[in-house]
């Protein structure tokens, strides 16, 4: 309900009608007839003299709904007691994921090639992206957005329909998570744009097939020209400027932007006349909390850190697991150079590092109002 001209208005009840034994189409059928009802009562509703009320009403209603459909994602709806369908299905969809015949093709497949057979060529980009095999860990993927970590998205209105742009984010987790997750929220959420890359720091290629993994995902190893190359192709390419600082910063340091190197992300954009989409990931500084880290012991590997956490190296391969804390990624408004600055201010450090540091104030600010809307890591 709500006021209208000094009274309440009720908003009508739509008798709901049986539902048992209803097709999944008839009921999309049902809900579109009561939107189409609601929607009418609120043209009905002159909103000039009682504007903030209805504001109010209608950010009841989106947290309502935001609330009702986080629950059914995370098959927590449950009816007379009983595990509800969705949560059922959850559990069948873990248990085909990590069976041992799951394993062996995922292994057989990354290493080999589609089939299995050695010496088959498939095709690949420029890049080494593999959309067959991305349609093959796809499922894995989607367990871990909408079922391990529930990812909300905010702000998707931001990213553009069509055209390049630089998402610019937030870096933690001690393994790089993020870059896949943001690529799920736009791939999974946006209507039209499903060409998000992301670039991936050189440490990650030393381990044992985690490299060839991250190529035929779609992760691309980071350099200026790589960068230039994607956004040249019109590409949504994901950047995280603090680097090995962000994924490596302590537990105690969760959510405090490192500083952005020499913003290269900024050069960047000034050459390519790209956007910038600044974008707070909330949720990955708890999946792996960082205690201490021993680059002697890391040396030997070429990598940077030999990361230490409650869970490992204590219980072994198990310690890898992340822990499945709720996930929010947020994208904000476009920062956007031009026509102000051009490709020849990339050359004024100054400037450039004047920006960096605008960008980043920006997304700390995003990071902090977001954790104080949270109420808890686990469910958000």
């Amino acid at each position: 309900m709500t006021k209208h001209e000094g009274k309440i208005v009720h908003l009508k009840s739509v008798p709901a009608g049986p539902d048992t034994g209803s097709s999944f189409e008839e009921l999309i059928r049902k809900l579109e007839n009561r939107i189409d009802l609601i929607e009418k009562e609120f043209r009905d509703i002159r909103p000039a003299s009682h504007h903030g009320e209805l504001s109010s009403l209608i950010g009841r209603l989106e947290d309502r709904i935001q609330k009702v459909s986080e629950e059914i994602r995370a098959g927590r709806v449950f009816a007379d007691g009983k595990k509800s369908l969705a949560f059922v299905e959850i559990l069948q969809r873990l248990k085909r994921l990590l069976s041992l015949q799951a394993t062996k093709d995922f292994l057989r497949d990354l290493w080999f090639g589609r089939s299995g057979v050695a010496d088959e060529s498939y095709d690949v980009d420029e890049f080494g992206m593999d959309p067959v095999f991305i349609q093959k860990v796809k499922p894995l993927f989607d367990f871990l957005y909408y079922n391990y970590w529930r990812v909300s998205v905010d702000g998707l209105i931001h990213v553009p329909a069509t055209g390049r742009g630089l998402i610019v984010a937030n870096h933690s987790g001690t393994l790089p998570y993020d870059g896949s997750m943001i690529a799920a929220s736009v791939i999974n959420e946006h209507p039209s744009r499903k060409d998000v890359r992301f670039l991936v720091e050189d440490f990650v290629y030393h381990f044992p097939f985690l490299g060839t993994f991250m190529y035929r995902i779609g992760g691309v190893r980071a350099c200026p020209e790589n960068a230039e190359r994607l956004l040249a192709k019109e590409h949504l390419v994901t950047v995280f400027p603090e680097g090995i600082k962000g994924i490596g910063k302590n537990y105690k340091e969760r959510y405090r932007l490192q500083r952005f190197g020499r913003g290269g992300f900024i050069k960047l954009a000034l050459r390519m006349n790209a956007p910038i989409l600044p974008t707070a990931v909330i949720g990955a500084e708890e999946i792996h909390p960082l205690l201490y880290k021993s680059t002697l012991l890391a040396r030997p590997f070429g990598i940077p850190y030999i990361p230490i956490t409650p869970t490992l190296p204590l219980l072994g391969l198990l310690g890898i697991i992340p822990l499945p804390s709720k996930w929010t990624v947020i994208f904000g408004e476009p920062i956007r150079f031009s026509p102000k600055y051009g490709p020849k201010d990339a050359e004024d450090q100054l400037l450039v590092n004047r920006l960096s540091e605008m960008v980043r104030c920006r997304i700390q600010t995003m990071v902090t109002e977001a954790l104080k809307k949270r109420r808890s890591i686990w469910f958000g």
